[in-house]
């Protein structure tokens, strides 16, 4: 068989997605010929994995004709797959599905797209609207409609020998503790501005961490982040608090340094997710979209959120123009929470 997989285009999405691409190896075996369709900017997320056989990169905005939605529909066809299982939303990847000839299309009956599916999948309703869902449990519904067995919801990525060996590199270079006393935070998020906690909180909980927990600091970052992650170490005024801003940049660097840290404190973005998929703790700073989408029962950490009537808003930038739900997030009720993981992770070891 050939099996495609439309992955999803976020990357907390996709690392969200890691229990349904594992179900679905075991389920379809090494016989089959599984190709992820998705995003060319989080090819090398899924890097030391082993459960797709092809990477094809899609991205329908691309300057670049080999990446639009052309030359995908004549590689299907040219394939042909026997199934493509849609782990996308969009009304517009299962038209793709359509024109490209596959005969078997799986996927959620949402969007007007039901006409386009043969395998039809519906979503939990409450008054005929969608129930807000788990991500993982999401995915996986999708893997049940085909026939795979039950699977853990743990989430899993891997590193590859460069990628650790890029690790070695950077705390050389930085003089990162060896001992695993390292924390990193993760101050950014690719979905806007609404989720982001203030640079200067950032800075302060930096700082408390270093002089009293005793513990580095690392500020993680991404291509067009370096300014934000050069403003916390500035501002933290602390000596052992450093971040990625001058090394380099990339999903490599990222998965590579969050596996190494003792813990993270991150906003409700992918490395958020990449480090839970290492078994690492987790303190998540949620402010305008609730918890209900990354709830895993298999994540160790703490998801942090005030009470505000407007909670759930979802939208990129506060549509109030106060940010209450994340300036009234403290830097104490951070740290207390950075605190209380530490301990239990010195419990856990002691027992």
């Amino acid at each position: 068989m050939n099996v495609g997989l439309f992955l999803p285009n976020w990357l907390g999405d996709l690392v969200m997605a890691t229990p349904a691409l594992r179900a679905l190896r075991r389920h379809f075996g090494r016989q089959t010929r599984v190709a992820g369709i998705m995003r060319p900017n989080l090819g090398e997320l899924l890097a030391g994995t082993d459960w797709l056989d092809e990477q094809w990169y899609f991205d329908p905005r691309s300057k670049q004709p080999e990446l639009r939605r052309w030359a995908l529909l004549r590689r299907m066809r040219r394939e042909r797959f026997d199934m493509v299982i849609l782990l996308t939303n969009s009304l517009h990847t299962a038209l793709l599905a359509w024109l490209g000839g596959a005969r078997e299309r799986i996927g959620y009956v949402r969007d007007g797209r039901g006409p386009l599916l043969s395998g039809k999948v519906y979503p939990r309703r409450d008054a005929g609207r969608p129930t807000p869902t788990p991500a993982v449990d999401y995915h996986l519904a999708l893997c049940e409609a085909v026939g795979c067995r039950s699977e853990s919801k743990r989430l899993e990525l891997a590193t590859t020998a460069a990628e650790r060996a890029l690790g070695n590199r950077i705390w050389d270079t930085l003089g990162l503790r060896t001992d695993g006393r390292v924390i990193a935070l993760n101050s950014s998020g690719a979905y806007g501005a609404a989720k982001l906690w203030p640079v200067e909180y950032f800075a302060r909980l930096a700082r408390k961490i270093a002089q009293e927990l005793d513990h580095d600091v690392l500020v993680v970052c991404g291509p067009g982040e370096s300014r934000r992650a050069q403003q916390i170490v500035r501002l933290s005024l602390a000596g052992r608090v450093f971040s990625l801003a001058d090394q380099p940049l990339g999903l490599p660097a990222t998965k590579e340094c969050l596996r190494r840290s003792r813990l993270s404190v991150s906003t409700d973005s992918g490395p958020r997710h990449i480090a839970a998929a290492f078994g690492r703790p987790v303190v998540t700073l949620l402010g305008p979209t609730k918890p209900v989408f990354i709830e895993n029962p298999t994540v160790r950490g703490v998801n942090l959120q005030v009470d505000l009537d407007c909670i759930g808003c979802y939208k990129r930038t506060c549509p109030k123009g106060h940010h209450n739900c994340m300036k009234h997030l403290t830097v104490e009720m951070v740290y207390d929470a950075v605190v209380g993981l530490l301990q239990q992770e010195k419990s856990a070891q002691a027992a």
